[in-house]
């Protein structure tokens, strides 16, 4: 099945917040609102989740929908945390990196499932979203995002203690 308008807006953009986030996490090795590549991730992410509730691949509203909710909600709490105020004291720095890990991997979900089910267009990698070799995919990007935070969490909690 092809792409409609919409859906190849939305994976052009999608495609953007990929990349801008993938190259805040290799420059700076987290995504932040201060910098213009993690606004371009927040910015792309935003139009992403709100382009996808208009795509309508599989029937109504379904697990692609719920994960664009999911998203926004976490994305909305990163943002949140990072604000001046650090509303969650001292984890604000923690909870505003972590969300913002998290709604990249939430990218690499969809992201996954749609390239192995639609490419090579004429016979897929995988044959339906349950198809075992999306699930182990989506299984190692969980487990390189827990290596990720892991990292992110130990070198903010050495640059806090080098700060007192």
């Amino acid at each position: 099945m092809g792409l409609t308008t919409l859906g190849i807006i939305h994976t052009v953009i999608s495609l953007l917040a990929v990349a801008s986030g993938s190259i805040s996490l290799v420059k700076d090795k987290k995504i932040n609102w201060s910098n213009n590549l993690g606004k371009i991730f927040v910015i792309t992410t935003i139009i992403t989740c709100i382009t996808s509730f208009g795509i309508y691949q599989h029937g109504g509203f379904g697990k692609a929908h719920a994960l664009g909710i999911i998203t926004l909600l976490v994305q909305a709490l990163a943002l949140f945390a990072g604000k001046v105020s650090k509303p969650f004291g001292k984890a604000s720095v923690y909870v505003e990196t972590v969300a913002f890990s998290f709604t990249f991997f939430l990218h690499l979900v969809p992201g996954i499932t749609e390239t192995l089910t639609r490419l090579p267009q004429q016979t897929p990698i995988a044959a339906s979203p349950e198809d075992p070799k999306v699930k182990t995919l989506i299984g190692i990007s969980f487990i390189l995002f827990l290596i990720g935070i892991t990292l992110q969490i130990l070198k903010l909690k050495r640059k806090i203690s080098d700060s007192n």
